[in-house]
């Protein structure tokens, strides 16, 4: 009998291996891990939909390809935890809203489609901050997502489903979508790997929009390698984004697999610390700076003065485009519709589904990003929140004529508890300090664990930033800094991994 706790702990390449070499079956490895959903989930609630059938499809096709003899892709078999904002069809797409529950896609988004050609199983879809919007997963209609370190603290947001899907072995892999850090936070929080592409490096086509010009898809996983694998499975130019970057994806994987820093030049901004920033957060972060020195990389302090700005610029930004996006959930073609008695007018029955449908923190910001694109507001607020934004984009500009990649703190903090935030936005929306500078400006990402707080035992993100289309250098420094920290320290969930 097959040890599916043995299998759950394998690494997305090493599962991928043993379906190719036929020491492991797709339908083997698929059981195995909705398996672990079924006993854990109940507690993580990193789910809204578990896709048995479709996923057990999947995988005995896999099966069928090799017995056949036929090539399989490098993820082919490989068990997948989709965030619930890319479209699938037939299976139920909510961006964990009301005003989209019960709403099966007739479509598959760009992203879900790669995933399907490459042999990827699909799971099911994952919890989320509603339209992607907040930085805990406590914003889902449907319920807040538990860290698998300690299920009464968040995984981060949006896409804490993601990131708690990885952290308990649910999914070996996760793809989430990072508009100020949601794919990095969670990330860091939870002790895995997030990479945020470049803007426009995967398909944003069928991915519900909250801010068309800061969303982002990338790959979400347990370790440099694999994120490597998703990445190039999902990336690529597609003619049904106009914002998608018609060039070639990146060398990735040739980088995760030969990562190095010798001779590279490494920025530590001087804005990424002060008083928000928790002390071993920072206490891991200059251990991870001593050792990027210790792997050959040459140390530049770098002055990037307008990012102390980004965080006013991207709530004004962000709530502007989602305002404007949100627009289209009127109750009148899809979704949720409250109030249609045949009595009220189509201006009733929308507002009446809106209230219905949309959470408190929707609300906020579009009713921020509407008075900031009004009459007589427009240039004070949105127009100069994008002047900041062309700011910050020329203070990267700058530093990366002196460095190859910069690196900083992913969040200010290790994992708060749940409910601890709620009520204060602007403390909720510091969690994005140090992720939110590389949206404005569209650059490359990665989060990577860089060892436990002393103070509380919780993951740490060290975050690599790489200039557009150098994402191949986020993988190069990253895989570097993962093997270093294995051989020191091991690997903060591999080897010291919660118990639920």
């Amino acid at each position: 009998m097959t040890d599916q706790n043995h299998i759950i702990k394998l690494t997305a390449a090493e599962i991928a291996e043993n379906i190719a070499s036929g020491v492991l079956t797709a339908v083997e490895v698929t059981e195995a891990h909705l398996a672990r959903i079924e006993a854990v989930d109940e507690k993580v609630h990193a789910f809204l939909h578990v896709d048995r059938e479709g996923a057990l499809a999947q995988a005995r096709a896999v099966d069928e390809k090799r017995a056949r003899g036929e090539k399989l892709g490098p993820l082919a078999g490989v068990p997948l935890a989709l965030k619930d904002i890319f479209t699938t069809e037939g299976v139920p797409t909510t961006v964990g809203s009301k005003i989209l529950e019960g709403w099966i896609p007739p479509y598959d988004a760009t992203v879900t489609k790669r995933l399907k050609a490459a042999d990827v199983v699909i799971l099911g879809k994952t919890n989320m901050d509603e339209f992607a919007m907040g930085s805990s997963t406590e914003n889902s209609a449907y319920g807040p997502t538990g860290n698998p370190w300690d299920l009464t603290r968040i995984p981060g947001g949006s896409g804490g489903g993601s990131s708690a899907s990885l952290a308990s072995y649910e999914a070996p892999l996760a793809i989430g979508t990072d508009t100020g850090g949601s794919i990095r936070q969670p990330a860091a929080v939870t002790g895995t790997v997030g990479v945020k592409p470049t803007y426009g490096g995967v398909s944003r086509y069928g991915m519900v929009a909250f801010s068309s010009s800061l969303d982002q898809g990338g790959p979400c996983a347990r370790t440099v390698l694999d994120a490597a694998l998703l990445h190039e499975v999902i990336a690529g130019h597609d003619p049904l984004d106009s914002t998608s970057i018609d060039a070639p994806v990146p060398a990735v994987v040739e980088a995760a697999r030969n990562g190095s820093v010798q001779g590279m030049r490494v920025g530590v901004v001087k804005q990424f610390r002060g008083e928000h920033y928790q002390a071993g957060v920072m206490q891991r972060f200059d251990e991870s700076v001593e050792l990027l020195k210790s792997l050959g990389a040459e140390v530049v302090e770098i002055d990037c003065p307008s990012f102390d700005l980004g965080l006013s610029a991207y709530y004004l930004i962000a709530p502007s485009e989602c305002s404007s996006n949100l627009a289209r959930f009127d109750a009148m073609r899809y979704g949720l519709r409250v109030g249609d008695d045949g009595t009220k007018s189509a201006e009733d029955v929308t507002a009446l589904t809106r209230e219905a449908g949309f959470g408190d923190e929707v609300k906020r910001r579009v009713m921020l990003g509407t008075y900031a694109l009004s009459s007589g507001y427009y240039d004070a607020y949105y127009g100069s929140a994008q002047k900041v934004r062309t700011l910050i984009t020329r203070d990267f500009e700058k530093a990366f004529e002196q460095v190859d990649v910069i690196v900083s703190p992913t969040t200010p903090t290790t994992a708060f508890p749940i409910g601890e935030r709620a009520d204060d936005p602007m403390a909720m929306y510091l969690a994005d300090l140090c992720t939110i500078p590389t949206n404005l400006a569209g650059n490359a990402a990665m989060s990577l664990p860089c060892g436990l707080a002393p103070e509380d035992g919780l993951p740490v993100g060290l975050q690599i930033i790489a200039p557009a289309m150098k994402d191949d250098r986020l993988y190069k420094v990253g895989a570097a800094v993962e093997a270093a920290f294995m051989e020191k320290w091991g690997h903060p969930l591999l080897e010291e991994a919660p118990s639920l």
